[in-house]
């Protein structure tokens, strides 16, 4: 009996191996090594994501971190720019290997596609004025302040939910709003975390504070098509070796902390 055990659980054993060995053949990631090329689905226009250059360049920090998957993946990286409505379609018919563009991980994506652990979040952040260095959103939710943000977008929502006794004003663009702020006119400007980072290389060096801890939790995530536990679990990994190692923070100064690269766009 004890034989008979042990042979049920070496074969099962065996085709468990074997199984886990079709799952690699067919991964994407096994597919990008033999081909020797990563190939990126990605929509250009998502400062500082990605965008293009006064030469027609893809630049920005997806492209930045693209680069570095495929150095560490040991082949050559190609972008393939795509309208955003049929970005997922693509994915899914394997026109590209990966999703790098500042796609935002909802519930209803993930029913078609996987992502990857986030890896940055845009949620919203605060602009404030220089005179209230120091303090935080909930020091400035008196009658006596005046917050700004864009009318109709998840920055008001946040806005009204998190401000009771703040006096709240919105515009129908968001420059309006910050520049509103940078009059003088206002005490903080509530927006998404990559407008403002922007924005404060930009404009508020010297007269602004960027409060950029997130005030609401909006990841964005690579996608990948379903069925591959080895890419996924490969891509995980990278961003914790690129968080680890300090290139992600490289990156990331290149692009939140620096407008060194507005010259090469605007």
């Amino acid at each position: 009996m004890r034989k008979l055990l042990v042979a049920l659980a070496m074969l099962i054993g065996i085709n468990g191996l074997a199984d886990d060995i079709e799952l690699w053949k067919k991964s994407t990631l096994n597919q990008i090594v033999q081909r020797g090329e990563l190939i990126v689905g990605l929509e250009p226009g998502y400062m500082p994501f990605e965008m293009k250059d006064k030469q027609g360049n893809i630049i920005g920090f997806d492209v930045d971190m693209a680069n570095e998957m495929a150095k560490s993946m040991g082949v050559k990286l190609t972008l393939v720019p795509t309208a955003w409505d049929g970005i997922i379609a693509g994915l899914l018919a394997g026109k590209y290997d990966i999703i790098m563009s500042g796609m935002t991980v909802t519930q209803e994506r993930n029913l078609k596609i996987n992502f990857a652990k986030p890896y940055i979040s845009v949620g919203q952040t605060l602009l404030v004025a220089k005179k209230h260095a120091g303090k935080t959103w909930r020091d400035l939710d008196t009658p006596e302040h005046t917050i700004v943000t864009k009318l109709g977008v998840t920055g008001e929502i946040a806005t009204r939910r998190m401000f009771k006794r703040a006096n709240i004003r919105t515009f129908e663009t968001e420059a309006d709003a910050a520049q509103e702020l940078l009059n003088g006119n206002a005490d903080a400007f509530v927006y998404d975390k990559p407008y403002n980072a922007i924005f404060m290389a930009e404009k508020g060096k010297d007269r602004l504070i960027h409060l950029d801890e997130d005030l609401t939790f909006e990841p964005l995530g690579w996608a990948v098509r379903k069925g591959d536990p080895d890419f996924l679990n490969w891509l995980d990994n990278f961003l914790t070796q690129m968080k680890g190692d300090g290139r992600y923070d490289r990156i990331y100064d290149r692009w939140f902390n620096d407008d060194a690269w507005l010259k090469r766009v605007l």
